[in-house]
């Protein structure tokens, strides 16, 4: 039986009650579930797993339920790398590419099963199906997933039985690590290998990324639109605005949304969105909707609250806009990855050394990065399944590669003066932009997917005065 509350209102389950509970059901055993459309492309991708580790047995688990307090957990989101392989978004499972004899690696999925109606656990248990909802059997699971399916119950001791050579993703389920002996140094090398895997988009994901950043450009549009109840009201009108577009429309948001009004937005990653939204203030609002299929937009626009910049405001908007478009510029196949951000870097460092906050000449501030005092961060990253996908990538397959087509990276390059840096006159402290876009490399040069925002700062007043409320 389930385990109860120290200070539950029922001290049992009487015999006559769990006799009850355990007839009458329907039996709900789905035979309409056809393969999902993404089984084909996991399959494929799977496949070249396989091939960078020959011989060896891979396991890729999904994840288990955290606790937030008590009894309640947060909302479960799987790891991204099993996301991937399998196209599951199921807690409790592992995928698992075990090594034949022959050559190449068999997969299959450990899954929780179907609840029992055999005992009390299926009603009783907090993470019960009666609770949390129902699951799929092993018998479905297999035919969406496309992947013979097992008992993930059992997991632990199959994989304890075998002396298979195992790699295994570490920090995702801590009882699936216990119970095989593998090393560390390994284990990172195939977490590398599934971020590497990532980098170039099938067809099919750059189609949720398509739909993940349209839904986001609806969702700042929505934003505009209530703008002026931020102004009464806070931030969170901002943040809770757009999390309504994100579950409409996909699973959720694809990271904690930054709507960082008048110094905050000199705050990179503000997402307490507590504060004033005042006319006269930047808005800097970083936000992207996760699509239900787990692929996230990443999209930043900076609006001054009143529909209109000031002389100021419109300085910094601008020189930013400049550096994006010079960094998208560089965006194409073949490009070292690191030009779009160093075209956009020299640019701003130019310009910091123009207005004087930076000692001269341009190119020397921009060798010795003097200009992060102002910009921060880097110019862009990888985008996907996490908002910053591939993460484990080793460096020569990321940072120091070259641009191919199908990847979709983040162009967005921002200023940020602090309200207290005295090395730059009164009125410039406390003014943050920053604008990012998602770009596709495609086969002659790139396509800018969130371009249904606007981006220039004539553009962004045009669309606020259309659109404000």
């Amino acid at each position: 039986m389930a385990k109860g509350r120290k200070n539950g209102l029922y001290a049992g389950i009487s015999d006559e009650l769990s006799a009850l509970m355990r007839t009458g059901w329907a039996d709900t055993e789905r035979h309409d579930l056809t393969l999902d459309e993404q089984a084909p492309y996991a399959a494929r991708r799977r496949a070249a797993l396989s091939a960078r580790f020959p011989g060896e047995r891979l396991v890729i688990p999904s994840g288990n339920l955290k606790t937030r307090s008590n009894d309640d957990t947060y909302p479960f989101r799987p790891y991204s790398g099993y996301v991937h392989l399998t196209g599951d978004q199921a807690r409790d499972c592992a995928l698992v590419l075990e090594p034949r004899a022959d050559g190449g690696h068999d997969a299959y999925c450990y899954q929780l099963p179907r609840d029992s109606r055999d005992d009390d656990e299926f009603w009783s248990g907090y993470h019960a199906e009666l609770w949390m909802g129902h699951r799929r059997s092993l018998a479905e699971s297999e035919r969406v997933l496309g992947l013979p399916c097992r008992d993930v119950r059992t997991a632990a001791r199959d994989l304890a039985a075998s002396l298979a050579p195992t790699r295994i993703v570490r920090g995702v389920d801590p009882a699936l690590e216990a119970a095989v002996a593998t090393d560390e140094e390994r284990d990172a090398d195939l977490e590398e290998a599934l971020s590497e895997l990532r980098l170039v988009k099938d067809a099919w994901e750059i189609g949720e990324m398509r739909k993940a950043v349209d839904s986001t450009v609806r969702g700042f549009t929505d934003a505009v639109a209530e703008l002026s109840r931020a102004v009464d009201t806070s931030e969170r009108w901002i943040e809770g605005t757009f999390f309504r577009r994100a579950r409409l429309e996909g699973n959720s948001v694809g990271y904690g949304s930054i709507c960082a009004a008048g110094d905050h937005a000199t705050i990179m990653h503000w997402t307490d969105n507590d504060g004033p939204v005042r006319p006269g203030d930047l808005l800097l609002f970083d936000a992207g909707v996760e699509t239900n299929s787990l692929y996230t937009a990443d999209v930043t626009r900076t609006l001054p609250v009143s529909g209109t910049f000031t002389p100021v405001q419109r300085q910094v908007y601008d020189a930013v806009y400049e550096a994006q478009k010079a960094g998208m510029a560089a965006v194409k196949p073949g490009a070292a990855y690191r030009d779009f951000h160093e075209a956009a870097q020299r640019h701003l460092a130019a310009r910091l050394v123009e207005w004087g906050f930076l000692e001269g000449p341009a190119e020397r501030a921009y060798e010795l990065g003097l200009q992060r005092r102002f910009t921060m961060a880097g110019t862009g990253h990888m985008l996907g399944l996490d908002v910053h996908d591939c993460a484990q990538a080793r460096n020569e397959e990321y940072v120091d590669a070259v641009l191919e087509p199908g990847m979709v990276l983040t162009v967005e390059p921002g200023l940020y003066f602090q309200p207290d840096d005295l090395t730059v006159p009164e009125e410039w402290r406390g003014i943050g932009v920053r604008i990012e876009d998602d770009l596709l490399v495609t086969e002659d040069g790139h396509e800018n997917l969130s371009a249904g925002l606007p981006r220039s700062s004539a553009e962004v007043e045009a669309w606020m005065a259309r659109h404000a409320g």
